[in-house]
């Protein structure tokens, strides 16, 4: 009898348990203007905040990181997802997936979704290419902007690593400044297709376009971060814009305290 009591109170305690870690990790589809499916997570009742990936990462990273929680504990409503490609989301493999500015007009249906009038942004590397691009499509309701992990390159549509990167994943061998980069992505169970398509559309925001940008913006740079140009000519391109620094490098200075801690003075 004992035995059996042990044996159900085990199963109940597993039954438990897994249902609170389903309940943790467990989001909801968008249908976006194309019929792809994007996977997403809300949590949090307060001012909503949405934070953006970068190349080849998902939703989950942020939760590895210092910012989600501290966004949390601050009363802020987060809002994360996982980009087309990526993920849980769907993974087109057409061009027109990924062309004309698909990953923004994914973020901007959520947000339409979700009965979101204003709302902020943290973007992370890619993340804040994409965040960019909402800086111009989506300006009437973004409120605030953080750009992490990035500096002036990407506003170069020729911009030779984003080139070296889609022709590296499609099979070219010659492009070895992008090696470090193709090793990983073969290392890892990734849809590459669909990677090599991000980066063959992946969209630049001219400095025009960045000249004429009124909502508030915080770039924030690993003080070791040597990849993706220059951040403080990105913010002379951006009016009124701030730079902040952080310790690590383009892979480490996104989960750290002082991150967060920018982000948040920023916002409030």
């Amino acid at each position: 009898m004992k035995k059996n009591i042990l044996s159900l109170f085990v199963l109940l305690s597993f039954i438990i348990n897994n249902a609170s870690a389903q309940q943790e990790t467990a989001g909801q589809y968008f249908a976006s203007f194309d019929g792809t499916k994007i996977y997403y997570e809300v949590k949090g009742d307060g001012y909503p905040v949405l934070l953006i990936h970068g190349f080849s990462g998902t939703s989950q990273g942020w939760k590895r990181g210092q910012l989600y929680g501290d966004l949390l504990k601050a009363g802020y409503r987060v809002i994360i997802i996982d980009q087309r490609g990526n993920g849980r989301s769907d993974k087109p493999h057409t061009d027109a997936g990924y062309a004309n500015d698909a990953e923004a007009k994914d973020i901007i249906g959520l947000i339409t979704s979700l009965n979101i009038k204003q709302y902020d942004v943290v973007g992370y590397s890619r993340g804040s290419i994409i965040a960019s691009r909402l800086l111009v499509l989506d300006s009437k309701r973004l409120n605030k902007t953080v750009m992490g992990g990035m500096g002036d390159a990407y506003t170069n549509p020729e911009w030779p690593r984003r080139v070296h990167a889609y022709k590296a994943l499609m099979g070219d061998t010659t492009l070895h400044d992008v090696d470090e980069m193709v090793k990983y992505i073969h290392s890892q169970h990734f849809d590459e297709l669909a990677l090599a398509l991000q980066q063959k559309y992946q969209p630049s925001t001219s400095k025009e376009e960045l000249a004429k940008v009124k909502t508030p913006v915080l770039i924030i740079r690993g003080t070791e971060d040597k990849e993706s140009g220059s951040e403080t000519i990105l913010q002379q391109f951006i009016p009124g814009s701030k730079l902040a620094y952080v310790p690590g490098n383009h892979n480490t200075a996104q989960g750290n305290s002082q991150f967060s801690d920018a982000v948040l003075v920023f916002f409030k």
